[in-house]
């Protein structure tokens, strides 16, 4: 690997020059009117919030609702580029889809050594009801989110999988539209490829993967938790445009062995699941008793072949960080190839001599738990302070297994309009990829999502990022 480049500029090379995949798109902005874009800026956080396009942070005490942050300026990948990166992508996905069938048959992985059996003995998302069954078609992982950091030219590595419930799609689709509609000259003139076909493939992706029975148009549903959930404008926006039934748990019932919905004209069985409900408050009678959000008895339909549900109970080992720092080894156990796309390089603090190295150096590290998401939890050294390196350090002293370590990585940056022009900042990238028995279908781009702070590598609308629209050009 290239040492990384610490200032790596995606728009301009180090002496100032527009690199390629900027060319077109610079010599537009050099067009504009500076008055004109800042009130197309105002445009769009209008569209956004008459959208509704929000999400809900929550506190010690409340949830507030706030307006996802939105840049203008694109995120631009060549074509060349995304070529390289897909290659990659379905590398991964395909290993871990073939890692959740391993984890949940005779798990071949952990006999040959290449994994310790006390990454899912002690893993919370590992589902002893799923051993033993394969979901329809082979798949678990439906729909995927590969986070890529960028550290250099040619430097692409993942940050992190999400095979659970990946979320954001909705705002990589929000975000072009709006671009779209502001800009459309700019699309005349540079080839994007389009990302606005992504409900339709989703459609026909879950459809493929209906189970034995169905009928040539299989009934899809999307679960949601209800309004008061984060990703409710998500839910939504896809069932309408998958042209999808959006259904909460109190709309559906086990009958005559099939999972059915209510209707006007009476229950009417569902073939596919696209849940966005947590494994634990799916099935009352199963996991948590006191679901209200999930249907009882869905899992006995589900172990029997009634239904599909996406993405598979028991996906979210593969978000585990710790599962995560053996992803090297995974992907060759069951690609026979070294992985094309790197892991970030990780210690894992549940091997002492690991955990020795990081509490010495913590204060150059990041430190995560390993079931963390959405930047909770976690420790970005160089910027904490000698108190609150302290109060870490006792954490992982207390309970090593419970967390991972990782370099601070000069995060590639791309500019952001501000009040005094444009100013770079760091950003990661979460492309959406679908799994059926047909393929692997990659989105050409995927969610930008970017740390509005000078200097920030936090990138999570809850701590404060915004998104960009992401340009996969046609050459």
């Amino acid at each position: 690997m290239n040492t990384p480049d610490p200032n790596f500029d995606e728009m301009r090379q180090a002496d100032g020059t527009i690199r390629p995949a900027y060319v077109d798109y610079c010599q537009w902005l050099d067009e504009q009117d500076a008055s004109q874009m800042r009130r197309k800026g105002r445009e769009a956080e209008n569209f956004f919030r008459r959208t509704g396009i929000t999400f809900n942070v929550y506190g010690d005490d409340d949830a507030e609702e706030r307006l996802i942050p939105f840049d203008m300026v694109p995120r631009i990948i060549t074509g060349s580029e995304w070529r390289k990166l897909s290659r990659g992508i379905e590398q991964r996905v395909r290993a871990l889809n073939a890692f959740m069938h391993d984890l949940y048959h005779r798990q071949e992985i952990i006999r040959s050594g290449r994994l310790p059996e006390r990454l899912f003995t002690n893993n919370d998302a590992w589902l002893p009801q799923m051993v033993g069954f394969t979901p329809p078609g082979g798949v678990y992982t439906h729909i995927v989110g590969i986070d890529l950091v960028r550290t250099g030219p040619n430097e692409f590595m993942v940050l992190e999988d999400n095979a659970r419930t990946p979320s954001g799609v909705s705002y990589m689709l929000e975000n072009r539209e709006t671009m779209m509609a502001m800009f459309p000259e700019l699309f005349a003139r540079i080839p994007v490829q389009p990302v606005s076909d992504y409900p339709r493939r989703l459609a026909k992706s879950l459809a493929a993967c209906a189970p034995d029975g169905a009928s040539d148009k299989p009934m899809v549903a999307v679960l949601t938790p209800g309004i008061y959930n984060s990703a409710y404008f998500e839910h939504a926006f896809l069932a309408d445009q998958m042209g999808a039934e959006l259904v909460e748990g109190s709309d559906l019932r086990v009958v005559d062995g099939r999972v059915q919905m209510r209707t006007t004209a009476g229950y009417q069985p569902i073939d596919v699941l696209y849940r966005r409900v947590d494994d634990d408050f799916l099935d009352p009678l199963t996991f948590n008793p006191d679901s209200m959000l999930g249907v009882p008895g869905i899992m006995d339909v589900y172990r029997s072949g009634g239904i599909t549900i996406a993405n598979a109970p028991g996906t979210g080992v593969a978000d585990d960080k710790a599962i995560y720092s053996f992803m090297p080894e995974i992907v060759e156990f069951y690609t026979g190839e070294k992985p094309l796309l790197p892991n970030v390089p990780t210690w894992r603090c549940a091997e002492p001599d690991s955990l020795a190295y990081v509490l010495d150096n913590i204060a150059e590290l990041v430190v995560k738990e390993v079931h963390g998401s959405g930047g909770y939890g976690m420790l970005i050294g160089p910027t904490s302070s000698r108190r609150e390196i302290a109060k870490f350090k006792d954490k992982l002293k207390a309970n090593p297994t419970n967390y991972i370590a990782q370099p601070t990585l000069a995060l590639s940056t791309v500019p952001i309009f501000t009040k005094s022009g444009l100013a770079p900042r760091h950003l990661d990238l979460r492309p959406f990829v679908l799994v059926s028995p047909g393929g692997i279908d990659i989105t050409p781009g995927g969610l930008t999502r970017v740390a509005l702070k000078k200097g920030s590598l936090v990138v999570n609308s809850s701590q404060g990022g915004g998104t960009k629209d992401t340009w996969v050009l046609n050459d």
